[in-house]
């Protein structure tokens, strides 16, 4: 057995915590000075902390290659499985040209551009980070706006911003899952506390949209329907979350804000032409003006019914026993880790949700998909296999940084750095969000910055007597604040809507929102560490 040591580098928590911290140090400087690609900083990184964790932490090579391996499969199943299949189902919409038919159909929910953003970028961004996530929804959300007459920057900027309060729960939950995983923290407990969180950003990102669009006037003239939708949101996502399951969080909270929306009578207003003047700066799509037949029309909203009742389905108790009945639970080979006090790690045995896990569930709704929207079986493949061939990279990226976190947590690196961490005592739970903030700043998702950081926070909290599920819940919550400013997101935006070279553009006008918010999200948490706002936790 491994024993993991808190101080193994001369007996000296604080050179322990700084020779811990160089696979973390490297990937950030990789990325963020040097800027290299992500999947090749991730392997550099990865390798730094195999060496770390041998040569400094003493665990032996057949344990750390163990725990890197466990890492990468954790990245594979669930994380990449849910992405390639959500993002499967976008590829075979586009082929039949249901997408077309879709962006039509939302064009005329309201010709009001501001009430186009919040149908758009907000609730069915929402919808496509529930289902996606890793950029899906800027790159989708921005085109669909340019089609409808926005400026490309304009359209670039709202996107980038609404990608905010849903990235929590994006991808099928995929990043409280892996906190959950990285922290031994169980998930309904996570899940919670992110959802006494991120809701109240819900609130607000809205109300700056409209004035994204359409500056102090939008404000004044649709703070009623961005208020509506927000709140509706807000409490879809917090009722989900804390009740039903992490995965549906983000899709009923897009659901429910949309339905709030348009149910609103004066959201379906006509907008003045002034304002559709000064608004809608750009081309218009010359198909927007093209009548569907309704029967396409549905067949166009098909897809993402079936995810929605497919996952609905598997939440009922029956089907839910009989998915986790397909769960294997085994001894992880060649791992036999103890804690600082000499208690097995949870990594020790490794659980496969083979039926149940979010990406099978998409795979299975992507199937009748392909039926319902005309896509035989062989395109079917072919559109999979090229999804797998697109992701490529990314899932290189994630699987290496999952790597390189397993390593770090089970040789002892993330613990020390922790225990380090926790001199910042109460003033930690104010940082704590930045950590997660900056995590994804230079990954791009919060899914690395959670298992780059969840252990650490966890363990930070533990020393300095702070709730663990708060501060890693912070990581999350703090994570998604820095999604709009990421090099990745940055790069997504610009190519979707044509302004490739222009990342810094966008960059100095959504960095102030960013930072703004960022600000928001740590008086919270610092907050909720108290008795201000500790009643606001379970």
């Amino acid at each position: 057995m491994f024993v993991q040591q808190l101080e193994p580098v001369a007996d000296s928590l604080g050179l322990s915590a700084l020779v811990a911290s160089l696979p973390l140090v490297t990937v950030l400087v990789l990325l963020g000075a040097v800027r290299m690609k992500a999947h090749l900083a991730g392997l550099i990184g990865l390798a730094v902390a195999v060496l770390v964790g041998r040569l400094a932490f003493g665990m032996p090579v057949g344990q750390t290659l163990s725990a890197g391996a466990q890492g990468v499969l954790f990245g594979l199943f669930p994380i990449m499985w849910i992405v390639v299949n959500a993002l499967w189902v976008y590829r075979m919409t586009v082929r039949t040209q249901h997408f077309d038919i879709l962006r039509r159909s939302f064009g005329r929910v309201s010709d009001d551009p501001r009430i186009q953003a919040l149908v758009i970028a907000f609730c069915f961004g929402a919808l496509l980070e529930a289902l996606a996530g890793f950029g899906a929804p800027v790159a989708i959300c921005s085109v669909m706006l340019v089609a409808l007459g926005f400026d490309p920057v304009k359209a670039a900027v709202v996107s980038l911003v609404a990608n905010t309060a849903p990235v929590a729960f994006g991808a099928m939950g995929t990043p409280v899952v892996t906190l959950a995983q990285v922290t031994g923290l169980p998930l309904d407990d996570v899940a919670t506390v992110v959802g006494r969180q991120t809701p109240l950003l819900a609130l607000v990102v809205p109300l700056i949209l409209v004035f994204l669009v359409d500056g102090r006037r939008g404000l004044r003239e649709t703070w009623m329907p961005a208020l509506v939708c927000g709140v509706a949101f807000a409490v879809a996502q917090f009722a989900a979350s804390n009740f039903v399951s992490a995965q549906l969080a983000d899709i009923a909270a897009a659901l429910v804000g949309a339905g709030a929306l348009i149910a609103l009578p004066g959201a379906r207003r006509p907008a003045d032409e002034p304002v559709r003047a000064a608004v809608l700066t750009g081309v218009r799509s010359e198909d927007l003006d093209v009548e569907d037949p309704r029967r396409e029309v549905l067949r166009a909203y098909a897809p993402y019914a079936l995810i929605v009742a497919v996952f609905s389905l598997a939440q009922i108790p029956p089907a839910k026993r009989l998915l986790a009945e397909a769960t294997r639970v085994f001894d992880w080979p060649f791992l036999d880790v103890a804690g600082p006090d000499g208690e097995p790690v949870g990594a020790n045995v490794f659980s496969l949700p083979l039926l149940g896990t979010g990406g099978t569930l998409v795979l299975f709704a992507g199937l009748i998909t392909a039926f319902v929207i005309g896509v035989r079986a062989g395109a079917a493949a072919r559109e999979w296999a090229a999804t797998v061939h697109e992701l490529r990279y990314a899932i290189l990226t994630v699987t290496s940084v999952l790597a390189l976190a397993y390593v770090m947590n089970l040789s002892g690196q993330a613990a020390t750095i922790g225990q380090s961490v926790a001199a910042a005592g109460a003033g930690l739970a104010f940082l704590s969000p930045v950590l997660g903030w900056f995590g994804v700043a230079v990954s791009g998702s919060d899914t690395s910055a959670n298992a780059l950081f969840g252990a650490l926070q966890v363990s930070a909290a533990r020393e300095s007597g702070l709730s663990p599920v708060l501060l890693a819940a912070a990581n999350s919550s703090g994570g998604v604040l820095g999604k709009m400013i990421s090099p990745q997101n940055l790069t997504i935006a610009c190519a979707a809507v044509g302004l490739a070279g222009r990342e810094g553009d966008l960059l100095r006008k959504v960095l102030p929102w960013s930072l703004g918010l960022l600000l928001v999200m740590c008086l919270i948490v610092m907050a909720q560490s108290t008795v201000v706002l500790g009643w606001m936790l379970p």
